[in-house]
C-alpha cells in the first residue's frame, strides 16, 4: 500500500520477484488507523508482532460505509478493491507479498469472484500452510542463505498457491469440520498475548470446546496438530526475542523451558541452528542504526 500521513515505514529487506515483490516492513504511527486506499497489486501481509487495537477493514464498494470485519494477523487486500482500515496500533512488523495480478492468475483460475465470503475470509486468512510459507519468507529476508533469491521465488509461489486454495475453499465450504475463525483467532491471540504456553484445557475452554474436538477440529483447519502449532510459535516468539538482543538464558526461561539447554535443543531441531548462533547472524544482517529509541 501507498505512503500514508502520518506512518513512517522503515523497508527492512526488499525484492523484486517474477510474480512481484516481498518485503521486510517496520510501521510506526502517531495517531490510529483510519484510511482508505485501493493497491494495485494484491497484498498479502502476515503481522510479526502481536496484534492490537482490534484491527477492522471494510470494503466499502461491496458492503458500504459502516460494515467493518476483525482482521486477523495473516490477510488479503485484493487489487483494484477500495479498502477502509480502522486500527489503534501504532507499530507493526510485517512482511508483504505484493503479487502482480496478471502473474498470479493462473492460479486464481483467472479472474477471481471478490464474493462476500471470500472478501471476509481474506480479511483473516487462517491457513496453517500459507502461514508456514510467509514465515519462512521472512526468515530467508532476514538472514539469507544460499540461493535466498530462488527459495523465496518458490515459497511466494506455493504461498500464491495455498491462498488460491484457501480462498475457492472458502465459497466451496471445504473447511467443513474445521474451527470457526473466532476460535482460530482467539488461539492466536492467546498465544500472542502471554509467552507462557497454553495448555490444551485452557484452549478449549477458550474455543468453547471439548479437548478432543480441539484436537480433531484444529488439525482440519490448519493441516497439523495444534502441539506442533504451538511448538512452531514458540520458537517463532523465541527468535523475535532473540533478534532483539537479550540473552539465550533469559529467552529460555520467557518461554517457559526448564532450562536453557532444554531451550537450546528444542531450538537446533526446529531451526538447525543453536540459539547463540541464530542471535548473532540475526543481528548481523539486521539494521538496527534506525529503530525508534
Amino acid at each position: 500500500m501507498n505512503a500514508q500521513p502520518g506512518r513512517t515505514t522503515h523497508v527492512d529487506a526488499d525484492l523484486a520477484l517474477r510474480l512481484g515483490r516481498v518485503q521486510l516492513v517496520r510501521n510506526f504511527w502517531d495517531a490510529p488507523i483510519d484510511s482508505q486506499n485501493a493497491a494495485n497489486q494484491h497484498h498479502l501481509e502476515l503481522s510479526l508482532l502481536p496484534r492490537s487495537g482490534e484491527p477492522k477493514g471494510c470494503f466499502p464498494d461491496h458492503w458500504g460505509p459502516n460494515r467493518f470485519e476483525p482482521m486477523g494477523d495473516i490477510f488479503l487486500l485484493p487489487a483494484a478493491q477500495l479498502f477502509h482500515a480502522r486500527s489503534e496500533c501504532r507499530q507493526q512488523n510485517s512482511v508483504i507479498c505484493r503479487l502482480d495480478p496478471q502473474a498470479v492468475d493462473e492460479w486464481f483460475e483467472g479472474e477471481l469472484r471478490w464474493t462476500d465470503r471470500r472478501l471476509r475470509g481474506g480479511l483473516d486468512i487462517t491457513s496453517g500452510r500459507v502461514r508456514s510459507l510467509l514465515s519462512g519468507i521472512a526468515e530467508e529476508l532476514r538472514s539469507p542463505g544460499f540461493a535466498s533469491a530462488a527459495m523465496i521465488e518458490l515459497m511466494t509461489a506455493q504461498a500464491a498457491i495455498e491462498l488460491s486454495r484457501h480462498l475457492l475453499g472458502i465459497e466451496a465450504g471445504e473447511s467443513a469440520g474445521g474451527l470457526a475463525s473466532w476460535r482460530l483467532r482467539r488461539i492466536d491471540e492467546r498465544i500472542a498475548s502471554d509467552l507462557s504456553p497454553p495448555s490444551l484445557a485452557e484452549l478449549a475452554q477458550l474455543c468453547g470446546v471439548s479437548v478432543r474436538h480441539l484436537t480433531r477440529a484444529f488439525r482440519a483447519s490448519r493441516g497439523r496438530s495444534i502441539g506442533h502449532y504451538l511448538e512452531e510459535h514458540r520458537i517463532e516468539q523465541s527468535k523475535q526475542l532473540l533478534a532483539s538482543g537479550r540473552s539465550v538464558k533469559a529467552v529460555a526461561y520467557t518461554m517457559g523451558f526448564t532450562a536453557p539447554s532444554n531451550f537450546a535443543a528444542a531450538f537446533r531441531r526446529a531451526t538447525g541452528d543453536s540459539p547463540r548462533q541464530y542471535q548473532q547472524r540475526t543481528l548481523r544482517a539486521s539494521p538496527r542504526a534506525d529503530l525508534p529509541h
